[in-house]
């Protein structure tokens, strides 16, 4: 399986949770790492573009491709698994439980969760804890232009 990530370039060679560690988001706390990636691009480029203004979106992103080899343990969230509030922004503390469970617990590598931003994609969740993160390869790494249409 593929995952994708787009991040900016002094992080692009990177696989790790740390960023995700040091301020945590809607599926970590602060102090848990997780690496967040999406199922396609183009979720990708939309979990990063909720963040910016076309004022405030940097130059300098560049688009991750993460080979995910089939065994790689996963485990799949439903949505209606899901808390009421799930959605909620900000995000709510009933999500960062489940991704400090989930990286705690150090059952599964990958936690494929739905997407807040995108109604049917999903993001891949990675706990670079787990044993078989060593088997998660970086494919390429790729300049990514924004489309200066999508944020107006």
């Amino acid at each position: 399986m593929e995952a994708f990530r787009l991040t900016r370039a002094k992080f692009a060679n990177l696989l790790s949770g740390k960023g995700a560690a040091i301020k945590g988001a809607r599926w970590n706390s602060i102090g848990v790492e997780l690496i967040y990636t999406a199922s396609n691009r183009s979720l990708a480029m939309a979990e990063v573009a909720v963040h910016f203004t076309l004022a405030t979106l940097p130059a300098d992103y560049m688009m991750v491709t993460i080979n995910i080899p089939d065994s790689v343990s996963v485990q799949e969230m439903k949505e209606k698994e899901l808390p009421t509030d799930w959605r909620n922004f900000p995000h709510p503390i009933s999500t960062q439980i489940i991704g400090d469970r989930f990286v705690a617990e150090n059952k599964f590598c990958v936690l494929r969760i739905p997407s807040v931003v995108t109604l049917g994609d999903y993001n891949l969740l990675i706990n670079p804890k787990h044993r078989d993160f060593v088997k998660i390869k970086m494919k390429s790494v790729e300049k990514f232009p924004f489309d200066k249409r999508i944020l107006r």
